[in-house]
């Protein structure tokens, strides 16, 4: 009878702790719902009705407004292409900095690596001005590559330091034996090196992509016209000075945030494996 307690304590613990990640759980999807109702209803339901109550009618046709007559279609092509471009190339440049940093000998590197650090340090807001005025004079306001740039710019130090310890804890002797078999450094890192850090790429990428695509402030500064905008600015179209169309809003939300949700859904365990590896050195 007296091992039979310890067992029921612990089946008590275990259910305690479902009921708890659950309720977690239940309350983290709570916006997710209220916004999925917000974008069924029209202005009268969303001032009339209590925030989580399901709309009595539901207004499909906010999306179907949103895609065709909002131009929402082109400002998420515009969000997808951007967003891909800026990742790849930020995460193709985070690992060749972090090689050359973590697995080559050249004076400075310790330098060079405080500065990527020292950069995760600047806030955005404080670079608007000397970049706006720096795209404005090479004319590349109003245009994707100046979004682009900057989030490869503001994304490889994090990139970097996630990249590190995982590069530190990679085995010379894999470099090694390459070396002796005729393998340049060029062909070692792309046939060798990119393979063997799968895991912590995956993690560096989704953070990237969740970035890029939430991206709210430099492509309101940076880019005036409605054939560049993307997906995070495009909500403003149905912002009017006189009326504001509410249900129009959430659609647009909702549908911003599907593809991120659905990715992270679906990479979720590859985010937890990549920093787990990351965070071993040696």
């Amino acid at each position: 009878m007296p091992a039979a307690r310890p067992e029921i304590g612990r089946k008590f613990g275990y259910a305690l702790l479902y009921v708890v990640l659950v309720a977690v759980a239940a309350l983290q999807l709570l916006p997710l719902v209220w916004l999925l109702f917000f974008s069924l209803k029209n202005n009268q339901e969303v001032f009339d009705q209590p925030a989580l109550s399901p709309p009595l009618n539901p207004h499909w046709e906010n999306y179907a407004k949103v895609w065709n007559a909002g131009n929402i279609g082109v400002y998420f092509l515009n969000s997808v292409w951007i967003t891909v471009v800026a990742t790849v190339i930020t995460v193709l440049l985070g690992s060749l900095v972090t090689f050359a940093l973590t697995r080559m000998k050249w004076k400075g590197r310790a330098f060079v690596l405080g500065l990527f650090m020292v950069a995760m340090m600047i806030p955005v807001h404080s670079t608007l001005i000397p970049l706006f005025s720096m795209f404005s004079e090479l004319g590349l306001t109003d245009r994707p590559l100046s979004l682009i740039l900057s989030y490869v710019a503001f994304n490889m130090p994090i990139t970097i330091m996630i990249l590190l310890g995982f590069y530190y804890a990679l085995p010379r002797e894999v470099e090694e034996a390459a070396i002796i078999d005729g393998c340049s450094v060029n062909r070692m890192f792309f046939r060798i090196i990119l393979p063997m850090t799968a895991s912590v790429l995956a993690t560096t990428t989704i953070i990237n992509l969740i970035y890029n695509w939430n991206e709210f402030i430099f492509v309101n500064t940076f880019i005036s016209s409605d054939t560049n905008k993307t997906l995070t600015v495009g909500v403003q179209n149905f912002v009017g000075q006189y009326t504001t169309d509410w249900g129009a809003i959430g659609a647009t939300l909702m549908i911003s945030i599907l593809p991120i949700l659905v990715a992270y859904l679906f990479l979720s365990d590859r985010i937890v494996e990549g920093i787990a590896a990351g965070s071993v050195k040696g």
